[in-house]
């Protein structure tokens, strides 16, 4: 069975088609993927040891620009590239990640027809979904309220696959790693890849209450370390790499914006969490939904962006942690622990 990944633009477009290669190479398949020329998805999925093939992509926008021409000949040139290298791969299906240069490859796919699977992480449907949604097969979700928006015989409810490591995560190596005196409840606070600073200023401020209680583990981002601070059971990384599972195993509650590669981890692992999802001054809102959805299901506590202060903090990882119980019963409850088998078992399906 020949299986065709497609997906990039950022990381969260790439890291759960590369967390779905165990089970991929498990039922025997060979794989190939199709991404931008030069994007930054290429180093990731050579990495794993997958052919790449990069094609042109234009950026795809909701609003007026005159780049929408010249971006759209690009699409175009795209689409022909994607055709000629699935005409020579000659996959069972195409399973896409969303972003930009999946539109190409998705509408080439649908001219051959080739059967599509595409998942959709966020709560509302991203635009290079949205156009590629009519000509696919099934459509993986992580959010019930986003069904509503997918044609019922596409949609499924499968969460987001995760990386096998994450679960593997030992909270004795975590512990090991971060060194702390004591047995305090731990505490992961992360503003993503690039750090915030919003998160960071309310953090530190907010550690005389929180260090009394609780051991911090802090995901600053890149150049944000405060060097000036160092306090028994602060501890601050610009950016936690390998041991990241090893990480998540050790903290008791975890602080962090509610991007939907994050969110869905927190999910899969029934991880107690704090989610402080982006306004809408710096996105399209999605993290504002994904966090609101969450939260309704009893996974999530909330602090939206604008109503963020050291107190509030405070009180939110508090009260997330005396309640620890109830979210990991509930997260437990929603079935998302093995997302990659399941999307698995869909892309094989359609492939048949």
């Amino acid at each position: 069975m020949k299986i065709m990944l497609t997906g990039g633009g950022t990381a969260g477009h790439v890291v759960p088609n590369i967390a779905l290669l165990p089970g991929l190479r498990a039922a025997g398949c060979e794989i190939e993927y199709i991404g931008g020329k030069g994007g930054m998805e290429q180093e990731l999925v050579e990495k794993e040891g997958i052919k790449y093939h990069g094609i042109s992509s234009g950026k795809l926008r909701r609003y007026l620009s005159v780049k929408n021409l010249t971006d759209g000949f690009k699409v175009l040139k795209g689409a022909a590239e994607a055709r000629k290298i699935l005409k020579k791969f000659r996959p069972n299906v195409v399973f896409s990640k969303g972003g930009f240069v999946t539109v190409p490859v998705v509408f080439a796919a649908w001219s051959l027809k080739i059967p599509v699977v595409i998942h959709e992480s966020d709560f509302s449907v991203g635009l290079a979904n949205r156009l590629s949604i009519p000509r696919a097969t099934k459509v993986c979700c992580v959010f019930p309220e986003t069904l509503k928006h997918i044609p019922p015989d596409k949609g499924v409810l499968t969460g987001t696959p995760i990386r096998k490591e994450i679960f593997s995560g030992s909270r004795i190596a975590g512990a090991k790693a971060c060194g702390f005196a004591d047995e305090k409840p731990v505490v992961l606070v992360m503003g993503g890849s690039q750090g915030s600073a919003i998160i960071n200023k309310a953090l530190r401020e907010s550690l005389d209450g929180l260090l009394a209680s609780h051991n911090i583990i802090h995901g600053c981002g890149k150049g944000n370390a405060d060097k000036n601070i160092d306090r028994p059971g602060y501890l601050q990384y610009e950016y936690i790499g390998r041991n990241l599972g090893d990480i998540y195993a050790l903290a008791d509650v975890v602080v962090c914006r509610a991007g939907a590669n994050s969110i869905g981890e927190f999910l899969a692992l029934a991880k107690p969490n704090v989610l402080i999802p982006l306004s809408k001054k710096a996105s399209r809102g999605d993290q504002i939904l994904n966090a609101a959805s969450f939260e309704k299901q009893g996974y999530s506590a909330v602090i939206n962006e604008e109503e963020l202060t050291p107190q509030a903090l405070l009180e939110k990882i508090q009260h997330t942690y005396e309640n620890r119980g109830k979210y990991v019963a509930n997260m437990k409850k929603s079935g998302a622990q093995d997302a990659a088998a399941q999307i698995v078992g869909i892309i094989r399906e359609v492939a048949k």
